[in-house]
């Protein structure tokens, strides 16, 4: 199994940036996929999250209204955009599956880990 994230960057706060994560290696649709986040000094929180099946997903609190998650199962990607981007959303993104159609946004409860992308907002 392989994940990749990538599309972080550098944004100036109220701007947007699409992350992607493709994976491989395994059947992509028998998995629930999320999108979780670390900042310096701080532990691993759960951002965003999708069933396996594309018909739930759910967000923290924080980023609620501003960020969107969207897979294609055909292409095994996912997506996260992110808009009305804060400087509190910096952190290096991390993607992840999850066995079975439930998402939830628990660390530990995420089977395979991608190498995550920076995304820095700057106020």
């Amino acid at each position: 199994v392989q994940l990749q994230a990538s599309g972080g960057g550098v944004v100036q706060y109220g701007g947007s940036l699409r992350l992607s994560c493709v994976a491989s290696g395994f059947t992509f649709y028998d998995y629930a996929i999320g999108w979780f986040r670390q900042a310096p000094g701080k532990e691993r929180e759960g951002v965003s999250c999708i069933s396996s099946s594309d018909d739930i997903s759910k967000y923290t609190d924080s980023v609620k209204g501003r960020f969107t998650i969207s897979r294609d199962n055909a292409k095994k990607m996912v997506y996260l955009q992110m808009n009305s981007l804060k400087p509190n959303d910096t952190a290096v993104y991390f993607c992840a599956l999850k066995r079975g159609y439930l998402p939830n946004l628990l660390p530990n409860e995420y089977d395979y880990w991608g190498q995550g992308t920076q995304v820095t907002v700057s106020s």
